[in-house]
């Protein structure tokens, strides 16, 4: 959270003219409540159950953008059906980044907690290994989300390179 999911994935799917979803928007429409009265009334796991639902029927769709939270990663089924239906990629960002990115919004459950700058170094400490599995790292510091997206579009051309399968007539 904090990483830019959201902001740097409507620019790069308006610079390569594909639909754009969020996947916290999507939950809370098929849910008819907020990320956080989920969480408040049902709990983590009945969000998570949602989250991982939601982020399949996405992945079904045509080629798009998807920012998916920040826990959606973490779970190996949602996982495992990214690295089928898609290219991951990583919004790398240091504690200080992502603490004063998230500070200025209120509306983090997993924040809600009498130390959230401690809560998010947990995160960080239980995410960071799992997140590196993704396709493409891309880091997300300061400086304008232009030049992030600019970053990612890069970087994209190159896994496109590499996942390219060999053509053998080519070689002839």
């Amino acid at each position: 959270m904090g990483a830019g999911k959201t902001k740097i994935g409507r620019r790069l799917a308006a610079r390569l003219n594909l639909p754009f979803f969020d996947s916290d928007t999507e939950i809370e429409a098929a849910a008819g409540e907020t990320i956080e009265e989920i969480f408040r009334y049902r709990g983590e796991a009945a969000f998570r159950d949602g989250e991982r639902r939601v982020i399949a029927r996405l992945l079904a769709q045509p080629t798009h953008v998807l920012a998916t939270g920040g826990g959606a990663f973490m779970d190996p089924v949602t996982r495992a059906r990214i690295a089928e239906r898609g290219v991951s990629i990583w919004l790398r960002a240091d504690l200080d980044t992502l603490f004063a990115r998230v500070s200025r919004r209120t509306n983090r459950p997993l924040l809600q907690q009498p130390d959230p700058r401690a809560v998010l170094a947990e995160l960080i400490e239980r995410r960071y290994p799992v997140y590196a599995e993704a396709d493409i790292v891309v880091d997300s510091g300061e400086g304008p989300i232009e030049a992030t997206t600019t970053r990612v579009i890069a970087a994209l051309a190159g896994c496109a390179q590499a996942l390219r399968p060999p053509n053998p007539e080519a070689e002839e």
